[in-house]
């Protein structure tokens, strides 16, 4: 039994709607979600500066554009600059140990030219000849062929994190 002090009195909150809590659901999650849901959670979504502000704790510029980080992956904020209408990839960008998705492609990039899989330069931009490396290296090696960069292709490539550096095969 809990009695109350008719004194106190709590202010009431007002309650969010279901897609208002879905959609804060899907920010800042630590989970690992598999690409597939990655893709599902935020494909090409455009939006002024102020509302990515407002929903978003982490936006970085790199040289493709600006991004936003929910969980595990890295999405394109589009609209956050009305000038940047083109992205070499809109999909998300699987990260590990706090990377920014530039550092992200090139170290796939450097260990796909590792593996034989890509002949170009290391650019850090997800460009199509570094998707094409990515589904050959994923046929190869029985992942599922996206020609993205997900987590069990980064962990195929050997890329993880030890406790203060990063390590490459």
């Amino acid at each position: 039994m809990t009695t109350r002090d008719p004194v106190i009195r709590r202010e009431r909150e007002t309650p969010d709607s279901p897609e208002d809590a879905a959609r804060k659901d899907w920010y800042n999650r630590n989970d690992r979600p598999s690409y597939s849901d990655a893709l599902r959670r935020h494909w090409h979504e455009w939006h002024g500066r102020q509302w990515w502000h407002n929903h978003c704790d982490t936006i970085v510029f790199v040289s493709g554009g600006y991004y936003f980080l929910d969980g595990s992956y890295w999405y394109p904020a589009w609209g956050y600059d009305p000038l940047q209408t083109y992205s070499d990839y809109d999909g998300p960008i699987y990260t590990y140990g706090d990377l920014l998705p530039d550092e992200v492609i090139a170290n796939v990039q450097g260990a796909l030219q590792d593996a034989g899989y890509y002949l170009g330069p290391i650019t850090g931009s997800l460009d199509a000849e570094t998707r094409a490396a990515l589904a050959s290296f994923q046929r190869d090696y029985g992942l599922s062929i996206t020609g993205a960069i997900d987590e069990p292709t980064v962990q195929t490539l050997g890329l993880y994190q030890t406790s203060s550096q990063f390590v490459t095969p």
